[in-house]
């Protein structure tokens, strides 16, 4: 099967052909840490880790992901002096808060995370190409600052669509030093007002990189001049992946080859977003909703597609991810070999209607369908009771935790129950490890032992200890050992 993606760029679906047969490297902006993540930030990263699975799991695809941090930039200056912190303290304390979001949501991590900081001289190298080409000049004045000339790039304005002339102002440096008022800055020079630590020195003056060259210099270093797919946030797509396209594109870089751009999480119809105070952050979300159920919300609707946020918009994530895990905590306890069930789930092809869904530019909605009709399908085989089909229960087992594998809401997953994540995380493995301790305690009044220590073996294997004490089992995970 082909996958389709919508090109931003082009305005169509395309087929994706990688440009090395057997890779595709990604590169998405991570977030500006100003502050802490809310769910509108973190939906972006969700989306392309469905994706990202789906290129692994559907198309056996050598991924290279990076997602970069911005931990330089006017918010951050701004945030970090309004709290009395050093700017670099203030950037480190909500890049941690950040990983730790992303992990609570079971987004696997990318392959690389570069700190913009770390490549001021990639940045600087971009700029001297720039400059040597006629695409970029430094300031009339004494202020330091280098611009790009997009009136020197007659493909300024293809992502977006644009004409310069309908284009706002450039508002990321003082105007007076550009020859046009939509050149946005590549560098900007020092400012007495500004921290010393927040300048570098170059030979245009002391100072830091402008946002868009940031992006540019850092997916050339890990993904090459050209590579296959550039995503982020739709507010994104102008001004910040157009400069970065324009600039890149006109230092002699192919770039990027595909541009996807997910939708916004809103709220009261508005974009959520700190400056109209309506956010809500994963670290509060997840004190009283369960993490996996937070994920499956943000992952459930096509990524194209604006989420309204309400405030029942996560009961049916909850009843979606409780009927998942009904089936499996019941057809598991059928099956005489479940933990050889779930390590061959790692490996099983999925149904053909889920990967035709899945290539139809990550069909989230249409995927979804396919796995609660396997659901359906199952509880019907279970409603035999004994005489159920248990060759085809396995099947349908094995097809459940598949799909759900690549979504990224396998409720059977430890990161939904492994060290660090937060109690209500928790919740859910202690939900599923009950349900076999249930069952072992009823195979031992039925002096079943053999049963029951197989499910003991079970879980031992998975890195659950088992006490027996007066009061009836506990358990406890091996932090040694760990879940498996």
């Amino acid at each position: 099967m082909t996958l389709r993606l919508y090109d931003t760029a082009t305005r169509e679906l395309r087929d994706f052909e990688p440009l090395e047969p057997g890779r595709a490297g990604i590169y998405i902006c991570g977030l500006t840490t100003q502050g802490s993540p809310h769910i509108g930030h973190i939906r972006f990263a969700v989306a392309f880790d469905i994706l990202r699975r789906w290129l692994v799991r559907g198309h056996r695809l050598d991924v290279t992901l990076i997602r970069n941090v911005t931990d330089i930039d006017d918010k951050i200056l701004r945030k970090s002096a309004e709290n009395d912190r050093p700017w670099w303290a203030w950037s480190y304390l909500h890049e941690r808060a950040t990983t730790q979001a992303l992990e609570t949501l079971g987004v696997l991590a990318p392959t690389y995370e570069p700190r913009a900081t770390g490549h001021i001289t990639e940045m600087v190298e971009l700029i001297d190409a720039l400059v040597e080409r006629g695409h970029a000049y430094p300031a009339a004045d004494d202020s330091s600052d280098v611009y790009f000339d997009v009136r020197s790039w007659a493909d300024y304005g293809e992502l977006t669509h644009q004409k310069i002339e309908d284009m706002e102002p450039a508002a990321d440096a003082d105007p007076r030093g550009k020859r046009d008022p939509r050149d946005f800055a590549l560098w900007k020079g020092a400012k007495p007002t500004e921290p010393a630590t927040a300048s570098w020195p170059t030979s245009y003056g002391r100072g830091r990189p402008g946002w868009h060259l940031e992006c540019s210099a850092m997916a050339r270093k890990y993904l090459g001049d050209t590579f296959d797919i550039h995503g982020g946030g739709v507010d994104l797509r102008f001004p910040h992946h157009e400069n970065e396209q324009a600039q890149s594109r006109a230092a002699g870089l192919g770039f990027a080859r595909y541009w996807l751009h997910n939708a916004w999480v809103t709220l009261s119809g508005e974009k959520m977003s700190k400056s109209l105070g309506n956010t809500l952050t994963v670290a509060e979300l997840t004190k009283t909703t369960r993490p996996l159920v937070l994920r499956y919300y943000l992952g459930a609707a096509h990524y194209r597609s604006t989420i309204e946020y309400g405030d029942h918009s996560l009961d049916e994530a909850a009843s979606a991810v409780e009927r998942i895990e009904g089936f499996l905590q019941r057809a598991l306890d059928l099956v005489d070999d479940s933990g050889a069930v779930i390590q061959e789930a790692a490996t099983v092809a999925v149904p053909t209607a889920f990967a035709a869904a899945l290539d139809d530019d990550v069909n989230v909605p249409e995927a979804l369908a396919v796995l609660f009709g396997a659901v359906r399908e199952g509880n019907r085989t279970l409603e035999q009771g004994e005489g159920a089909d248990r060759g085809a229960l396995r099947h349908t087992i094995l097809q459940v935790l598949a799909m759900t594998d690549i979504l990224g809401i396998n409720p059977l997953d430890p990161v939904w129950g492994s060290a660090g994540t937060t109690g209500s995380a928790e919740q859910v493995l202690d939900a599923l490890v009950q349900d076999r301790l249930d069952a072992r305690a009823a195979a031992r009044a039925d002096r079943d032992f053999a049963t029951a220590d197989a499910i003991r073996d079970e879980l031992t294997a998975r890195g659950i200890v088992i006490e027996d004490t007066p009061a009836g089992a506990r358990w406890v995970l091996d932090r040694q050992q760990g879940p498996r």
